[in-house]
């Protein structure tokens, strides 16, 4: 399982015109479910998420959590993070998890969030969505369930 996570001051998720997920400062979370991921891949990309300390504390320095922030995630499913391109320029998508078992763990992976008592919007799965936003920093960091980055 991968994510891309961006702290930002607002992100957005529209489909077909209609905004069907919005918050203000927190994490955009662009999560990728790769074929071989389990709910425990899930668990620990959840809780690495929760508790990534990238925000500001009164000193200036990245110490605070989005929780300790008061912020909320929106976490947005990319199976696209899985594009592989090593052999050409056209991505082969081989490496993400069929529709099926990436909806099953994205929506755990919401649910972990939430059980933590964060506020967590989504988009809409396997819909064309145009996703904004404005990153904060910037800063963006790249997760991996199997720890490859």
């Amino acid at each position: 399982m991968r994510a891309v996570i961006q702290r930002v001051s607002r992100a957005k998720v529209t489909v077909g015109g209609e905004v069907v997920g919005e918050i203000g400062p927190g994490l955009l979370v662009l999560l990728g479910v790769g074929g071989g991921d389990t709910r425990v891949d899930a668990d620990y990309l959840s809780g690495k998420t929760i508790g990534l300390r990238i925000f500001e504390d009164s000193d200036g320095k990245m110490n605070l959590s989005v929780g300790d922030t008061g912020g909320a995630l929106l976490v947005v499913s990319q199976f696209t993070l899985y594009g592989d391109v090593r052999r050409g320029k056209r991505p082969s998508f081989d490496a993400a998890a069929p529709p099926q078992l990436a909806k099953e763990l994205y929506e755990y992976f919401v649910e972990k969030i939430r059980a933590a008592g964060l506020r967590c919007e989504t988009g809409r799965f396997q819909e064309m969505m145009q996703v904004e936003l404005v990153n904060e920093g910037p800063v963006t960091i790249l997760l991996d369930s199997g720890k490859a980055f």
